[in-house]
């Protein structure tokens, strides 16, 4: 499974992990956060994120917790993650290997966990350390991957950053000779996203997602925060509200859902589409052998250029509607009118008269 989309439904839980355990919690949050050093509550059960409105909830599922920044031209795809057992049971903290501390240096050990009182984080981070210099620019001086790392650093002023799929914090670091901690709290959940016609599962490779960051109501920046995502994709992000475009095949056949993730819980969402695959054959009589090297379009009742294809099985997804098939074979051109009804995939034939 990787971490990282399509059409409409939704559902609860999280799973997240890259050969490491993570943690489940809930809380609320912004795309910003700031961490604290208050200990958590080991005892903290998961609850299934409320019910996102007509969006089916799915199943509640235990959930065990896995970069970066968004170019205006290209967005990136959600970081990937394994899924762990369904019941994690205890949380498993490993072995903190504390590193000596040269004279008049300082440590400064740091965790993350999802927010107060919530589990600890134990997979899936990426710490960053800045140094700040005298003109003001960061200088990465230290970088780690660990649930719970400690940094050997000399006294001075420091940027602390650390990342949790597209969910991040940052913090300004005083440090002294001497031994530090400090707990970053990361409110962020995960979203797993499938297609589905009827009852039937859409294919990985046939279907992927778009993630925006609010509702697809609301005016504002229509930039993806994560693009092409696939099926069974976890994506880690903020707690709040987003919406995916799901794209099923490359014509018309997309779906727009709104959807909420929740603090430490994987909500899986379904989107349902109502499409179909179309096979065109130009054809001399019913049943006859598809010709090669044919040209098609497939239009809209107003004209509206939906597909066009070389070949002779072209095979197109298409909503539900109404269609004319438009075939160039020869330098002569054919067409016919054919419908779309969702989850019935079919050939159209045009015959070539």
């Amino acid at each position: 499974m990787r971490i990282g989309g399509t059409r409409t439904g939704r559902g609860s839980q999280l799973v997240l992990a890259t050969g490491v355990w993570l943690a489940a919690l809930a809380a609320a949050a912004n795309a910003q956060f700031f961490g604290s050093t208050q200990s958590f509550d080991s005892s903290f059960t998961l609850r299934p994120p409320r019910d996102v409105p007509s969006a089916p909830p799915a199943p509640t599922q235990s959930l065990i917790p896995p970069s970066g920044n968004v170019a205006p031209s290209a967005a990136p795809k959600g970081p990937l993650l394994q899924s762990l057992p369904a019941n994690p049971g205890a949380q498993a903290h490993a072995a903190v290997s504390v590193p000596s501390v040269p004279a008049g240096q300082g440590a400064l050990a740091v965790s993350a966990r999802f927010g107060h009182d919530l589990p600890a984080i134990n997979g899936g981070l990426h710490w960053r350390v800045y140094r700040t210099e005298q003109n003001g620019v960061p200088r990465l001086v230290k970088e780690d991957k660990g649930a719970a790392p400690t940094f050997v650093l000399a006294p001075g002023a420091y940027v602390v950053s650390v990342g949790f799929g597209l969910a991040n914090v940052t913090k300004a670091v005083q440090m002294r000779a001497e031994t530090m901690k400090d707990v970053f709290e990361i409110p962020a959940g995960g979203l797993r996203i499938e297609g589905r016609v009827g009852d039937a599962r859409i294919p990985q490779g046939q279907i992927s997602f778009d993630l925006y960051k609010g509702s697809q109501f609301e005016p504002g920046d229509k930039r993806p925060i994560a693009s092409a995502i696939m099926t069974g994709d976890i994506v880690l992000l903020p707690e709040g509200a987003y919406h995916i475009v799901s794209n099923y095949g490359d014509a018309n056949a997309t779906v727009r859902s709104d959807i909420r993730v929740e603090v430490g819980k994987l909500t899986d969402a379904t989107i349902n589409h109502r499409a179909a695959i179309i096979t065109l054959k130009l054809v001399n009589e019913r049943g006859g052998e598809a010709r090669a090297d044919t040209q098609w379009s497939v239009l809209t009742p107003g004209g509206d250029v939906v597909k066009e294809s070389i070949g002779a099985f072209p095979r197109v997804i298409l909503a539900e509607g109404e269609y004319r098939a438009i075939a160039r074979n020869d330098n002569k051109t054919f067409e016919s009118e054919f419908r779309v009804v969702a989850g019935v995939d079919r050939e159209v034939e045009v015959i070539a008269r």
